[in-house]
């Protein structure tokens, strides 16, 4: 005998008995299509062929890109790239004129405020009543969600303690900002959208939001973080998505990007007088400069594991060996002057 094990819908009435997947002998899970759980192995986010147009301007032209879950996905572009429009259509709050969009296996154009209640989203501008405090915005985005966490434990992860009677018109930026992620946040979303994050907190406040979101995540929430800031990025995300006049110019792993577009290394080191051409026969190398004692290697791969070990095996151990890795920002550069950004 099969027993069928009941998931989580947004209409309970759209469960249906249909042909199953087996989960353990004598278990199965049926849901219909549209449903809005997803599947094992289903992505969190399926975006195809997005459009939107302002009159004649192409916002966005075409963007296709999967996001898996549990995945923390970036999103990187300049100003007037497609990313904010991009992510506005993702969570409904922006209708596309055309593809197709599936975010917790829903159309958010169709099923908008259902999505709502399973996603979170901070977006890049946002404003409160100016009196509201800290903690009746928390209690009332909890109340108001059906899954809510404690967001006194918010108020602390967030650094918002000492604020929490403080009106919002008295808030910092980088508090305001804090409190908007925490809102994100407080209905325990399945994934979260956050468009430029970290704008306007100090350094330290800025990686202490990198290490809250990398707990989000092994909390077992999907991210999706829209940043103009590399090194975020680069730290945080797993997959990036690179922007360019309302098209997917680039998608791969912060490393993949910095190897396909910026993938040059330098190696750089004092010697005695003598020439150093030879180092170009270690592999990826792919010039050699001198000037007076400063010897300068460039090229692809592990460089500098190859050159060490070409200097070592004649004897020479510079103290001052140092190698300059490219960077996503180098990556990124690149991408985006290929269009004259």
């Amino acid at each position: 005998m099969t027993r069928t094990v009941r998931c989580h819908a947004p209409n309970p009435s759209a469960i249906r008995h249909t042909q199953a997947t087996p989960l353990t002998p004598g278990f199965s899970l049926s849901c219909t299509p549209d449903s809005g759980v997803v599947a094992v192995g289903e992505s969190a986010v399926v975006v195809r062929g997005l459009q939107k147009r302002y009159g004649p301007i192409h916002a966005v032209n075409g963007v296709s890109f999967e996001v898996e879950p549990g995945e923390i996905f970036g999103i990187i572009g300049a100003n007037g790239s497609g990313k904010t429009t991009t992510v506005e259509c993702l969570q409904g709050l922006r209708k596309r004129d055309g593809g197709d969009v599936r975010v917790l296996g829903l159309d958010p154009q169709i099923h908008g405020t259902t999505l709502r209640h399973r996603i979170g989203s901070q977006l890049q501008e946002s404003s409160l009543p100016e009196r509201l405090r800290v903690w009746e915005a928390l209690d009332l985005f909890a109340a108001l969600s059906p899954r809510s966490r404690d967001w006194h434990a918010l108020l602390e992860e967030w650094d918002l303690t000492q604020k929490r009677n403080s009106a919002f018109g008295d808030l910092s930026g980088g508090q305001r900002q804090r409190l908007f992620i925490a809102l994100a946040l407080v209905n325990d979303p399945e994934i979260v959208f956050l468009d430029e994050m970290t704008t306007g907190l100090d350094p330290a406040a800025r990686r202490a939001a990198w290490d809250l979101v990398r707990e989000v995540r092994r909390r077992g929430t999907t991210v999706v973080l829209v940043t103009h800031f590399m090194d975020e990025a680069e730290d945080l995300c797993d997959r990036i998505a690179v922007f360019r006049r309302g098209q997917v110019a680039a998608l791969d792993t912060p490393s993949g990007l910095v190897a396909r577009f910026a993938g040059t290394s330098t190696v750089r080191f004092s010697a005695e007088d003598g020439s150093f051409e030879w180092l170009r026969a270690c592999p990826g190398v792919e010039s050699v400069e001198q000037e007076g004692r400063r010897v300068v290697v460039k090229g692809e791969g592990p460089l500098l594991a190859h050159v060490a070990a070409a200097l070592a095996a004649r004897g020479i151990y510079p103290p001052d060996l140092d190698v300059e890795r490219a960077t996503l920002e180098d990556a990124y550069m690149n991408i985006t002057a290929e269009a004259g950004e």
